[in-house]
């Protein structure tokens, strides 16, 4: 998202460095992915937007809405603490209005397999947005937004992605197969440190707008949890000093697929629900990656290459 900003006197050679310079780290002990000398702090965020935690200066942490509660969950893997994803919820909606992680060095890793579906309340949400561990009822599924495959670099790291604040209700035959063929197909890239040093990822239901949701879900405690009428991703891809970006807008319904049927990789272009980082914030409201230095940020969000993505 353009943006205007006040710059030091010397920005633009400071921006010719960054775009030079910054290349993504296999490790995820760097608290803010870029020299510390270069970093958008409080002069450099999108207006309005909440930054209390150095985890929320990181390149795929969108920026939050007031009112909100961002919580990261970290692990401790390989000697150093790891941001295995973290979370903006919504205590209105009860429930995420995005989630964010990347893979690299540390957390591409196939280490472990899926948990036995430890479902469970998130412990760092306050009692009163914890919703309960229990299933949504029909025609919904416990919806992972950060899959369980996409966390295999440790037992704990993929426990966590069975925490209630990760779950959103899917109706079944859009959770399995449909968005999850999306999902293994970022999954593939994220794996795969050929593709990228480092793949951010932005995933979410959209829940701004109550014109939009297909109804809530109420709970046996006497809450209730938004239904999202759309599912969206975010991707930025890193290679050495190359930024990709692309973006997805799903409807959220049965698109008439089996379990056991292998939903084709085109299915998502036929059905026109690839666009730019810029359309999807226009959709949506999200200023994803406002992390990035702006002139690398303009021109990444605004293109995107169905090519590179989805082979």
């Amino acid at each position: 998202m353009n943006r205007n900003r006040t710059y030091w006197g010397f920005a633009a050679l400071a921006v010719v460095a960054v775009s030079m310079a910054f290349v993504a780290c296999d490790n995820d002990d760097d608290r803010y992915d870029m020299p510390s000398d270069v970093v958008w702090r409080s002069s450099g965020k999108a207006a309005g937007a909440i930054i209390t935690t150095p985890y929320e200066e990181r390149i795929e942490v969108p920026a939050r809405k007031a009112g909100n509660t961002f919580v990261a969950h970290t692990v401790q893997f390989g000697g150093h603490e790891v941001m295995n994803f973290c979370v903006e919820y919504d205590p209105n909606q009860m429930h995420s209005r995005w989630v964010a992680f990347r893979f690299d060095g540390d957390t591409r890793q196939r280490n472990v397999s899926r948990s036995n579906e430890p479902f469970a309340d998130d412990p760092k949400l306050p009692s009163s947005m914890r919703i309960g561990s229990g299933t949504f009822g029909w025609p919904y599924s416990r919806g992972h937004l950060v899959a369980s495959a996409d966390r295999l670099f440790s037992q704990e790291a993929n426990e966590q992605t069975f925490y209630m604040s990760n779950m959103s209700p899917q109706i079944s035959n859009f959770n399995a197969p449909y968005w999850s063929r999306l999902e293994n197909i970022v999954q593939n890239h994220g794996h795969n440190s050929s593709f990228a040093d480092t793949l951010y990822v932005v995933k979410g239901g959209y829940i701004d707008d109550d014109m939009d949701l297909l109804g809530w879900q109420s709970r046996g405690n006497g809450k209730s949890v938004a239904v999202p009428g759309h599912y969206f991703m975010a991707l930025l891809r890193v290679k050495g000093a190359s930024y990709n970006s692309i973006a997805f807008w799903i409807e959220h319904k049965d698109y008439g697929y089996d379990d056991d049927v292998a939903v084709p990789k085109t299915v998502f272009q036929d059905n026109h629900q690839i666009v730019s980082v810029d359309e999807l914030e226009q959709l949506t409201g999200i200023d994803f990656f406002h992390n990035l230095p702006d002139d690398i940020e303009t021109k990444v969000e605004a293109e995107y290459s169905v090519g590179l993505w989805m082979n």
